[in-house]
C-alpha cells in the first residue's frame, strides 16, 4: 500500500529499552492519575480501581493485536495501514483519523496542565489562571515540537530523562502511601468488584475514562519504521508498557480512595496527585508530585506529537492527505511538514481553548471525547488482527487465544463502551468526539475520488509471505516469512 516517495524516516534509531520507555511515557502515568482521577471518581466513585482493572484486560487484547499486526506490516501509520489492508480502506482511514483527532485534542488538553503544573511550583494562584497556564503550556509544547523535529534519537534521550525522574518519584510515593496512617477510609476488596458501579451504563462510562488512562502505549507502533528489529520489538514494548502503567494506576487509584476524602478529590480536580503527595509527605510531597506530573505531561506531549505526525506522514505518503505531509527533513529524517502543520493547528486551538472555561472543565469534556475516538481505532485494530490471521488461528491454542480470541474480545469491549457511554456523556463531549470523527469523511472521500492507491490495497494476510510495500532507509521493513503460525522473525 505504502510507496516510498523520496527519503524515509531514520531506520534503526531506537532499541528495545528505548521503545519500552516510549510506551510507558505514552500512557503518561503521573499525568493520567493527576488529571483523570477526579473525572473517574466523579463517574464511578469507589469503583475506580475496578474500572481500571476491567479495562486493562481488554486493553491487553488490543496490545496483542498491535503486536501481531506489527509483525507482518511495518508502517508508521500502524492501525491506519492494518485496518485499511484487512477490513476496508475507508475503515482504515477512519482509524488513522481517530488517532489524529484524539492526539490533536489531547495536545491542547495536555498542554494546559503542563502550564498550570509549572506555575503551581511557584504560586498556586497563578496555576488557576487559565490564560497564563495556556501561555506556559504552549511554550512547553513548542519546545517538545522542536525536540520531535530534531529526530528519533534526540526524542528518546529527552524522554529517558523526563520519564526516569517521573517514575522514580512515583515509586517513592507508592511506598510512602502504603505506610501512611492518616487514612480517610479503610481499603475494601469490593473496590475491585462490580458492586459499586451504577448499572451497565455506569460501568461503560467508567471504562471509557479508563481507556484514556492507558492510551498512548501504541506510540511504539508509530515508531516501527525507526526501531531496530521492529517486528518483534514494538509489540513487546507495548505489552510491557501496558503492564507497568496498570500497576501504577491501580496503586495510586487505591491510594486516592484510601487517603483522600471525596471533597478533597472534587476540590482538586485538575491535580489530585499533588493533594495526595501533601497528605503522605507534608511540605515536600505536593511539590515533588507536581514535578512528576509536569514531567509526565511534557513527556506525553512528545509521544503524542510522534503519534500524530507519524500518522499524518503515512497518510501523506499514501496521498490520502496532502502529499506534502509525507516529506522528510534531509538532515533529521523527520516528517517536518506534518510537525509544522500540527504545531500551527494546536497553537490556534490553545488560543480558542481560553473561551471554554477552567482547566478542569476543559479536561473533563476532552478526556471523554478522546475516549470515544480511542475506542474506535483500538476496536478496529482488534478486528483487523483476526482477519489478518484468520487462516492460522487454529494452528495452535496460543495463536487462537493471543492472536484471535483475546484481541476480538478487546475489540468488542471497545465498541461496547463506545455505544453504552453515549447516553452518559455531555453534549460537548459527544460533539467533540463524534463530530471530530465525522470531519474526517471530507478528506477521505476527496482523496478516494482522486484515486489514491491506498484505496486499492494489497491485502494483509499472515498465512502467506507478505512483501512489505515500504522499505525505509536502512531496511527496517522487509519480507516477513510466516511458518507454523508465526512470522519467522518473531
Amino acid at each position: 500500500m505504502s510507496i516510498s516517495r523520496g527519503r524515509g524516516l531514520q531506520a534503526n534509531a531506537l532499541g528495545t529499552f528505548d521503545t519500552v520507555v516510549m510506551a510507558v511515557a505514552g500512557s503518561a502515568p503521573a499525568y493520567s492519575i493527576a488529571a483523570t482521577t477526579a473525572v473517574l471518581v466523579g463517574s464511578v466513585g469507589l469503583a475506580s480501581p475496578a474500572a481500571l482493572l476491567y479495562c486493562a484486560i481488554p486493553m491487553l487484547g488490543i496490545a496483542l493485536a498491535f503486536s501481531y499486526l506489527g509483525r507482518i506490516d511495518v508502517n508508521a501509520g500502524a492501525s491506519y495501514s492494518w485496518v485499511g489492508r484487512t477490513l476496508h480502506p475507508f475503515l482504515g482511514f477512519v482509524s488513522g483519523w481517530a488517532l489524529v483527532i484524539s492526539a490533536t485534542i489531547f495536545m491542547v488538553a495536555g498542554s494546559l496542565p503542563a502550564g498550570s503544573m509549572t506555575l503551581a511550583l511557584f504560586d498556586q494562584d497563578l496555576a488557576d489562571n487559565t490564560a497564563l497556564s495556556t501561555v506556559v503550556g504552549a511554550a512547553w509544547f513548542v519546545l517538545m515540537l522542536l525536540v520531535v523535529l530534531g529526530g528519533a534519537r534526540l526524542t528518546v534521550r529527552a524522554q529517558l530523562v523526563m520519564s526516569g525522574v517521573e517514575l522514580a518519584i512515583l515509586a517513592l510515593f507508592a511506598v510512602l502511601a502504603f505506610f501512611h496512617t492518616g487514612n480517610a477510609r479503610a481499603f475494601e476488596w469490593s473496590w475491585l468488584g462490580f458492586g459499586h458501579f451504577d448499572g451497565m451504563q455506569g460501568f461503560a462510562s467508567g471504562a471509557l475514562i479508563a481507556a484514556f488512562y492507558y492510551w498512548g502505549w501504541d506510540v511504539t507502533s508509530n515508531l516501527s519504521e525507526e526501531t531496530r528489529n521492529s517486528r518483534r520489538t514494538t509489540g513487546l514494548a507495548g505489552l510491557i508498557g501496558v503492564g507497568i502503567v496498570f500497576l501504577l494506576f491501580e496503586v495510586f487509584t487505591i491510594a486516592v480512595n484510601v487517603i483522600l476524602t471525596s471533597k478533597q478529590i472534587e476540590d482538586n480536580d485538575a491535580n489530585v496527585l499533588a493533594v495526595l503527595g501533601e497528605e503522605v509527605w507534608p511540605g515536600w510531597g505536593g511539590k515533588l508530585l507536581i514535578v512528576a506530573v509536569m514531567l509526565s505531561t511534557i513527556a506525553t506531549l512528545e509521544t503524542t506529537l510522534i503519534q500524530v505526525t507519524r500518522s499524518l506522514f503515512a497518510m501523506g505518503r499514501d496521498r490520502t492527505m496532502p502529499s506534502a505531509l509525507g516529506r522528510v527533513h534531509r538532515r533529521w529524517n523527520t516528517p517536518w511538514v506534518a510537525i509544522v502543520v500540527v504545531g500551527a493547528v494546536a497553537l490556534m486551538m490553545f488560543i480558542a481553548s481560553n473561551a471554554l472555561g477552567s482547566v478542569g472543565d476543559i479536561l473533563s469534556d476532552a478526556i471523554s471525547a478522546i475516549g470515544l475516538q480511542i475506542a474506535v481505532y483500538y476496536g478496529l485494530s482488534g478486528l483487523a488482527v483476526v482477519v489478518a490471521y484468520r487462516k492460522m488461528l487454529l494452528k495452535s491454542p496460543a495463536d487462537f487465544l493471543l492472536g484471535g480470541l483475546w484481541p476480538l474480545l478487546g475489540s468488542l469491549f471497545m465498541f461496547w463502551i463506545f455505544v453504552e457511554s453515549l447516553g452518559e456523556l455531555s453534549t460537548a463531549a459527544i460533539t467533540i468526539g463524534v463530530g471530530g470523527l465525522a470531519v474526517g469523511l471530507i478528506p477521505m472521500l476527496w482523496y478516494w475520488r482522486r484515486g489514491s492507491d491506498y484505496y486499492r490495497p494489497a491485502r494483509l494476510d499472515a498465512s502467506r509471505t507478505v512483501e512489505a510495500d515500504y522499505v525505509p532507509d536502512g531496511g527496517a521493513s522487509g519480507p516477513s516469512l510466516v511458518h507454523d503460525g508465526l512470522p519467522t522473525d518473531f
